[in-house]
């Protein structure tokens, strides 16, 4: 397993790979087969990948394994949900995506990632979101032992088919 490192403009390609994999792989089974390739071609293209890479407001690390695969990604950036009542955004930033591959889990690589994302945020903000659905309980389990807590619902559409899904906040 490599450091993490900062990803450049001529990965975005293999990253909007990597994340459409883990999608897939982790939520595929619950939407029908149209309405998740019509959210997969919009949801993360290579050329928004690059634009945020490009962008001092995101940031974007990953860890890659010893054969050169990414094991892991996060990405984090402006917050583009809405906040529940009185919960500040001013300060704030978001953790858009954490992916891990399915061969990584468990071997800290989710944890390497969320610490490193936790101390960018730091640095920019007192505040740091996410959004996650209620039925990962592996996921909640991990931002909660982050010291994450559940504010409000945040209805995340794929297609026709709307998730449920929660807005986190860690105090920074």
């Amino acid at each position: 397993m490599t450091a993490i490192q900062l990803a450049k403009a001529e990965e975005a390609e293999e990253l909007s790979r990597f994340a459409e994999a883990s999608f897939v792989h982790t939520f595929g089974h619950i939407y029908d087969p149209a309405d998740l390739a019509a959210f997969l071609a919009d949801w993360n293209p290579p050329a928004r990948i690059a634009a945020q890479i490009a962008d001092p407001e995101w940031t974007i690390a990953l860890i890659r394994g010893d054969d050169g695969a990414i094991l892991g990604f996060a990405k984090l950036g402006p917050i583009d949900f809405p906040i529940p009542e009185g919960h500040p955004t001013g300060d704030a930033t978001e953790l858009h995506q954490l992916y891990v591959a399915p061969e990584a889990k468990g071997t800290g690589v989710a944890a390497a990632l969320m610490d490193w994302g936790i101390a960018w945020a730091r640095e920019r903000a007192s505040i740091l979101y996410l959004s996650v659905f209620t039925e990962n309980p592996r996921a909640q389990a991990f931002y909660r032992r982050y010291g994450f807590t559940d504010i409000g619902r945040n209805p995340f559409r794929v297609g026709n088919h709307i998730d449920e899904d929660r807005i986190w906040r860690l105090d920074l």
